[in-house]
């Protein structure tokens, strides 16, 4: 085998253990990669939650929850609850799921019973 082609061989070599690398980090980034899932609250209606995602990949989870409603709600998942946000504020929850079913609600009195409350599938 001449010089030339056992460098161009070399070269070919070497870009495809580079790429081979690249995807491989590239899907256990994706694998390990935190979701984020918004969450309003008073909208569309006073006693409603919206969210963004109704089905999350199980690990770290953030919870992005604003109340865009005229009286004060909290949100309360998986033993975390954020403060009583009044109209227009925002909190953050960030903790890590397990799979299953994971119930959600706002703890003020009265607003689960109206509505305000729903279930999360973590797969």
């Amino acid at each position: 085998m001449s010089a030339f082609r056992k460098g161009s061989a070399f070269v070919v070599l070497v870009v495809l253990i580079a790429l081979v690398a690249a995807v491989s980090a590239s899907g256990r980034a994706e694998s390990s990669a935190a979701t984020t899932v918004t969450v309003t609250a008073g909208k569309p209606g006073e006693l409603n939650f919206t969210l963004s995602k109704k089905t999350i990949v199980k690990g770290v989870t953030t919870f992005k929850v604003t109340n865009k409603g005229r009286i004060s709600h909290d949100f309360k998942i998986a033993g975390k609850k954020t403060p009583t946000l009044a109209a227009g504020k925002t909190a953050t929850l960030k903790l890590t799921l397990k799979k299953g079913k994971v119930p959600y609600l706002c703890t003020i009195t009265g607003h689960a019973a109206a509505g305000m409350k729903g279930t999360l599938t973590v797969k």
